[in-house]
């Protein structure tokens, strides 16, 4: 064989492109990664500091001239259901929806019906358009909670999602590929205050990886980011990953959980699962790396994230009004531990 005719210089030479390529993939690598052994969630959680199943009790009122808030208390729930008690427990301020713009017959966040189950309530976002928002046309529904007092250094959080059919079915189709779908967002630190040093987010999306009808799937990233004078941004991405072999059930409720553990490239963790309504639970990623500014010496815990978010692109939003759609996530259940 050809290969047995290579000199020992030649040889030498392409082990050490192999060692190359192999430390190369370790670090940053987008590829989906190996699926490691279940953990026990029971082992992860610790304290259970917040929860709502989105019942009676709670409504969702205006917040300033532009924004809601959910208030009340979940009637469903015995303790620890208290929305507005947020503010003076966990929160330094109050935790709202912001959609940085637009008005409600185009985005908004609401208490409704399950669309499966007509006895359930749940919370439901839908966007039907974009708007200018910071000098470029998205849409955004997110929720805000933000000002921890103590910042969580390791905490859990668990929620159920519904992905409607036809809205992401359309999205296989769509006609590139999808990299901007965004659904938790956590701030580490938080990246639009001058006075914050160190900053760094972690976006959790959906995406579609080629331009050619497929499946879609998580996609994950972790980014530095530098904070200019005029208030612009560049974040550089330290690791990203994409999870292919795991398929998102659209149409049926499914449980989303994460575990986060502030760290560096050595004890950073990231983990996410999901079970599907009826099925067995799978982890999607499962990282070791930074979850807090590389360059940061004394992280300090997240202050502020977005335990549920839907943030896209004007062509995204577009493609689907092409079809008669609106884009929309609904969800259940909402927990949150802490150590």
């Amino acid at each position: 064989m050809a290969y047995r005719t290579l000199t020992r210089a030649t040889s030498a030479l392409f082990l050490m492109f192999l060692l190359s390529a192999c430390r190369k993939s370790s670090g940053g690598s987008t590829a989906d990664p190996v699926t490691p052994p279940q953990t026990d969630p029971s082992t992860l959680k610790g304290t259970l500091v917040f929860q709502s199943n989105f019942e009676a009790g709670c409504g969702i009122i205006p917040f300033g001239t532009q924004n809601d808030r959910i208030t009340g208390r979940d009637n469903s729930l015995s303790s620890l259901n208290d929305w507005d008690a947020l503010e003076n427990t966990l929160l330094s301020t109050r935790p709202y929806f912001n959609y940085n713009g637009g008005d409600s017959t185009i985005r908004r966040a609401r208490l409704t019906q399950d669309p499966l189950n007509p006895s359930n309530r749940v919370l439901h976002y839908r966007l039907q358009d974009t708007w200018l928002d910071g000098g470029i046309y998205r849409g955004r529904v997110q929720y805000e909670f933000y000002n921890i007092r103590s910042g969580f250094k390791d905490y859990y959080q668990s929620v159920r999602m519904l992905l409607p059919v036809a809205e992401f079915e359309a999205l296989r189709k769509y006609p590139a590929s999808i990299d901007w779908l965004t659904i938790v967002e956590i701030w580490n630190n938080i990246t639009w205050s001058q006075t914050v040093p160190n900053r760094y987010r972690l976006t959790l999306g959906i995406g579609k990886l080629v331009p050619t009808e497929s499946d879609l799937c998580f996609i994950l990233d972790a980014q530095d980011c530098q904070l200019f004078a005029d208030g612009s941004q560049k974040y550089t991405t330290i690791w990203s990953r994409q999870a292919p072999s795991v398929k998102i059930p659209v149409g049926k409720w499914f449980t989303m959980e994460y575990w986060f553990k502030e760290g560096n490239r050595d004890n950073g963790r990231f983990l996410l699962s999901i079970t599907p309504e009826g099925g067995v639970r799978q982890t999607v990623f499962d990282v070791t790396h930074f979850t807090h500014n590389s360059g940061d010496a004394a992280p300090d815990g997240v202050t502020h994230f977005n335990p549920m978010k839907m943030y896209t692109s004007k062509t995204l939003v577009d493609y689907l009004h092409q079809q008669g759609l609106s884009l929309n996530i609904y969800w259940d259940d909402f927990r949150l531990w802490a150590k």
